[in-house]
């Protein structure tokens, strides 16, 4: 190894506290493990971050608390359920919630 290449190594900066949270929070995002050997390393943290901010987002396809609510109210006063398939698909509450508004 030549010299510059072993100083590199050892002047190699810790990430931040700021850079570890907000790795932390991407990788809880896009459910992805954070690797060891990235949160060590200042530049290569900021490399993986970049990464995963271009990466697609991981969405969540469940219908939201306040679209099943309002399903229900809808339901309640039009006197008939809910289909189950809506409970599962964020689009399919969506488009049932538009069809059944009062």
């Amino acid at each position: 190894m030549s010299e510059t290449a072993s100083s590199e190594t050892q002047t190699a900066l810790a990430a931040t506290a700021k850079q570890l949270a907000y790795a932390r929070k991407l990788a809880e995002q896009q459910n992805v493990v954070l690797p060891w050997d990235i949160q060590q390393d200042r530049r290569a943290m900021s490399q993986w971050i970049d990464t995963q901010r271009s990466a697609p987002r991981v969405r969540d396809t469940q219908p939201s608390s306040k679209q099943v609510a309002f399903a229900e109210r809808i339901a309640r006063i039009k006197r008939s359920p809910v289909p189950d398939e809506c409970f599962r698909d964020r689009s399919l509450m969506s488009r049932w919630i538009d069809s059944n508004e009062p």
